[in-house]
């Protein structure tokens, strides 16, 4: 595998230029891994995912029979597009995935714990170069190259899913730092002695502004309080953010209330996150990012009310302006392109 220290914000243009240079292969795997998901996307040079397959992360009970299910995935893919021979690396973004070394290391919300050798395993399997990054890392290159942060050389991303995942962006640059691991800002303490978090701390930012987190802050509130609410209709043990955002849509009061919670909690968050690399932005990525002014009303409150008066009324918060899993999809896609 090759491994570079940096992803530039030129990356999509050199990739252009190597491309026409060297004559190589016109295709890329980007691979976005998941909690929950894993999501295969063949991309062409334009940054166009041409198809995809997706596979359920979990359903495998070890790390191998995972890595043997993804390679006979990615290459029925590429055979079904005409493009075996014709893919010249593979990138993908995963849960603590260590870009330095190419392996997960100690993922917190994937079934299989230790170091897992994912490029190695990969690209001895189909015989194509992997680079490996960190998923909310992939998600943040995908979203300067082609969305709402194209231009930004200061933003940092959060993608809300299963976990609270970021990447950091400093002058045109991802900060992996001195070990690959830089940026889990998903595991900063959001409230001291809070919830457990299945990394071991107790009161992680993703144990109260994840999907997850927003599903505990429910059933918590439905245990500790009386008042009449269309959650009360659901079995506990199965609720979602989903469901949380359909009663909230109908008016459901504590479901409204649910969403105010979780966005102070982030918005108290952001201004700490502002403090340290004063981006330009703050692009939310995932499906809790499409809540609207349900989520992002009360964030840019807690956030401004929290911020040092030098930032306050200056830093964007945006949503992604890609599709569902395209940003890390692409975002990994354009690591692929540096594989060697």
């Amino acid at each position: 595998m090759h491994l570079f220290p940096f992803a530039k914000l030129s990356i999509f243009a050199a990739t252009l230029n190597l491309i026409i240079m060297s004559q190589c292969k016109p295709y890329v795997l980007g691979i976005d891994m998941g909690g929950t998901n894993t999501v295969i996307g063949l991309v062409d040079a334009r940054g166009k995912i041409v198809s995809t397959a997706a596979m359920k992360t979990r359903d495998y009970a070890e790390f191998e029979d995972f890595t043997d299910a993804l390679c006979r995935n990615a290459h029925q893919l590429m055979s079904e597009a005409d493009a075996l021979d014709m893919v010249g690396g593979i990138g993908i973004g995963a849960p603590n995935a260590n870009y330095y070394s190419g392996t997960i290391e100690e993922a917190p919300n994937l079934p299989w714990h230790g170091i897992l050798p994912l490029g190695e395993a990969l690209s001895q399997a189909l015989d194509i170069p992997v680079t490996v990054t960190n998923d909310a890392n992939a998600a943040a290159i995908g979203e300067m190259t082609y969305g709402a942060a194209r231009g930004m050389r200061d933003f940092i991303m959060i993608t809300l899913g299963t976990g609270v995942g970021s990447g950091i962006v400093v002058n045109g640059q991802l900060v992996y730092g001195n070990d690959g691991f830089a940026g889990e800002l998903g595991h900063t303490c959001a409230i001291r002695d809070g919830r457990q978090c299945g990394c071991g701390k107790k009161g992680c930012l993703e144990t109260y502004c994840s999907a997850t987190g927003v599903a505990r802050t429910a059933v918590e509130f439905l245990q500790t309080r009386s008042e009449d609410s269309l959650l009360r209709k659901l079995d506990p043990d199965t609720i979602t953010s989903k469901d949380v955002y359909e009663a909230a849509m109908k008016g459901d009061a504590l479901s409204r209330e649910i969403f105010d919670f979780t966005g102070r909690i982030m918005g108290m968050a952001f201004a700490d996150f502002v403090a340290f690399s004063a981006p330009e932005a703050i692009v939310l990525f995932g499906g809790l990012a499409q809540a609207g002014d349900l989520l992002m009303k009360p964030i840019r409150e807690a956030m401004e009310a929290n911020l040092l008066p030098c930032w306050k009324g200056k830093i964007k918060l945006v949503p992604s302006a890609l599709k569902a899993s395209e940003a890390a999809v692409l975002g990994a896609a354009a690591l692929g392109w540096k594989a060697k």
